[in-house]
């Protein structure tokens, strides 16, 4: 089943990737085109005009035509159709980070805002799946001992006969194995089209965040003198980690947590590599989605006890 589980996230990402991205500008040379003041790598498909001027200058020198596009300001997520994942999905997340930025008067405050009602609207649907995440290690013990039975023996008859009997364990235990996907096939679009909302919209950039400028790279801000940036990736990979841990915990009592384990300290380290080269914006969405998370398990594990 976690085979299957896998197939279809894997699936989900390929559909996402192929339905929606963000586009890099590329010059003459064919080479991603940067901010040389922030580090930033500029995107070519904003659905906003900024009002920075040098980031003016650079789409200007690209040959970019940008003067068709709304002011940040007046941005509405009704504009012409560009396709189900743009329309209906990046268009109106930008367009609420936008609203709740001009009503606190800071779109990285917005950002975490916006992070944190989506995931407070996803409660239900992740008490759910924590549901199925308790029942599953409960029948964990009758799935190794079904695993054992059946080992070596690959006829049709032997597989049909070890899937019945897998299926009554699903059922004594109330396992249903696709509510345990449920999550994910929620969480995987809102998570890319967030991540895109914020690269497609310059105003976001344009904002400082306490200490942080939005739209600069952490080797950029420390660069120019300003060490909070240290802060800011051990921010990014402290709640991160302290979010996977509860995931970590529960793998290490399963057959197969040697090999999630080491998929997970693999993501960390993804994670810290892409902290360097992504702007403050990007890194203020995963610290408020890792510390939301990380209160929600405290809360579970207290509720237990």
């Amino acid at each position: 089943m976690k085979n299957k589980k896998t197939k279809f996230i894997l699936l989900m990402l390929s559909i996402l990737l192929l339905t929606g991205c963000t586009k890099n500008l590329k010059n003459s040379e064919n080479k991603i085109v940067t901010n040389e003041k922030t580090g930033q790598s500029v995107t070519e498909n904003i659905i906003c005009r900024p009002t920075d001027e040098d980031m003016l200058k650079i789409y200007e020198d690209n040959n970019v035509d940008i003067s068709k596009l709304p002011e940040c300001k007046d941005f509405t997520p009704i504009t012409d159709y560009e396709g189900l994942w743009t329309s209906f999905f990046v268009k109106p997340l930008a367009w609420v980070i936008l609203k709740i930025g001009s009503l606190v008067k800071n779109n990285g405050l917005a950002i975490i805002i916006t992070c944190l009602l989506i995931r407070c609207a996803l409660i239900p649907v992740t008490r759910k799946t924590a549901m199925q995440s308790e029942m599953m290690k409960k029948a964990q013990p009758e799935l190794e001992r079904l695993e054992k039975k059946y080992a070596g023996k690959e006829t049709t008859e032997d597989q049909q006969r070890k899937a019945q009997e897998m299926m009554m364990i699903y059922q004594k235990y109330k396992i249903n194995p696709i509510s345990g996907c449920l999550l994910a096939i929620i969480q995987l679009p809102l998570l890319f089209a967030f991540l895109e909302a914020i690269n497609r919209t310059p105003a976001i950039f344009e904002n400082k965040f306490l200490v942080f400028e939005m739209g600069t790279t952490v080797p950029k801000g420390i660069a120019s003198g300003n060490y909070w940036y240290i802060i800011l990736i051990i921010l990014i990979l402290g709640t991160t980690y302290l979010s996977f841990r509860k995931t970590l915990k529960d793998q290490s009592l399963s057959q197969q947590g040697g090999q999630m384990k080491f998929t997970l300290y693999f993501m960390l380290v993804i994670i810290a590599l892409a902290s360097f080269t992504l702007p403050t914006a990007l890194g203020l969405y995963w610290i408020a989605s890792s510390t939301f998370t990380i209160v929600q398990n405290l809360l579970v594990e207290r509720k237990k006890k």
